[in-house]
């Protein structure tokens, strides 16, 4: 396959997938306890665009379920997913390590931390509190990470892991205690930990937007760097690429749309892990298009999730958290066992 079939293949995928992505929205917001047929969200939807005029066969409820409850969880599920799938796809090809995602460094740690001391003492001033502190627990412990793990002006990769895992036990131990003495509050804080997204608005939606953004615009520059450092290190640096300089932006900005994620929606584990390991085997180890994919898939992925988690035993919701690690783990089974090759 030459460089234009090449180019001209990524389009059709990139393609199909926001097609795809778009059929979910519509779908989704579909279900729920009060049906509303696909083709009334569509006209619905067709409302809202400038230059087109659609005359309302549709209730005010109605209208009032898809906009103000399900489209902002919905776009939000898409961002949440899309952060992690960008995030766990970057941190894998930075470091060559296939366990190597954000919460390994001690990202989630952190937000769960921030959270949790938010509830526990803070709760009562603003709804945002908890998000905030969260997002800032999660840059700090990203911060005392890399402080830790830098030796002379390097960060190795080795040490850098270890050094999440430490950072991770320390707070993990920490949001334990918070947990032991926080008394009532206790239920609250294990259902935000769980991760979840019950709680979206559009507030939250346009918080997290433009970090999320633009986080992933400034990943995506790099995109053939990372593809670089999939020879190693060291050819890297013999072909240009600034090693040390490239880890420090990867690492400020996966953080960056990582703490945005889990502060909104709490701890959602394995779409980091298995959405990027998934598009790798389907699409290749090129982050040109594993990048954007991994984007797009992490978002379907998610929305489906979290519908499931509002549909399965409604009016109860189950965490999605439970519901991402319940159909993930056998789906990455099943696609390594399918292609069993080299990942990298």
């Amino acid at each position: 396959m030459n460089y234009l079939e090449k180019i001209l293949h990524w389009k059709l995928i990139i393609t199909y997938l926001i097609v795809v992505l778009g059929v979910t929205i519509v779908i989704t917001a579909t279900l729920g306890p009060a049906h509303i047929p696909p083709l009334i969200v569509l006209k619905m939807l067709a409302s809202r665009l400038p230059l087109l005029k659609v005359a309302p066969s549709w209730s005010v409820s109605e209208e009032t379920i898809v906009f103000q409850i399900r489209l902002p969880r919905i776009i939000l599920g898409v961002l949440v997913g899309a952060a992690l799938g960008v995030a766990g796809t970057t941190m894998q090809g930075l470091f060559k390590n296939p366990m190597a995602d954000p919460y390994v460094i001690g990202i989630s740690a952190g937000a769960a931390l921030g959270a949790t001391l938010a509830m526990v003492t803070l709760a009562s001033l603003s709804m945002y509190i908890v998000p905030l502190m969260a997002f800032i627990f999660a840059m700090g412990a990203i911060f005392l990470v890399y402080s830790i793990a830098r030796v002379g002006g390097k960060l190795p990769t080795s040490t850098l892991l270890l050094s999440g895992i430490a950072v991770t036990l320390f707070l993990s131990a920490i949001t334990s205690f918070m947990m032991y003495i926080s008394g009532e509050k206790l239920h609250g804080i294990v259902f935000w930990l769980m991760g979840g997204l019950w709680a979206s608005s559009w507030d939250d939606v346009w918080m997290t937007l433009p970090w999320i953004l633009i986080g992933m615009m400034i990943i995506y520059i790099f995109a053939r760097d990372l593809n670089v450092m999939l020879l190693d290190e060291e050819p890297a640096q013999h072909l240009g690429v600034e090693v040390e300089r490239l880890k420090k932006i990867m690492m400020i900005f996966t953080s960056l749309i990582t703490a945005s994620a889990v502060a909104v929606s709490g701890i959602i584990g394995f779409v980091g892990l298995i959405i990027p390991h998934a598009m790798r085997i389907l699409v290749g180890p090129d982050h040109r298009i594993l990048l954007p994919c991994s984007a797009l898939v992490g978002g379907v992925f998610l929305v489906w999730a979290d519908t499931l988690a509002r549909t399965i035993i409604a009016p109860t919701e189950i965490p999605v958290g439970i519901i991402t690690s319940i159909f993930g783990a056998p789906f990455f089974i099943y696609l390594l066992r399918k292609k069993k090759k080299s990942l990298y």
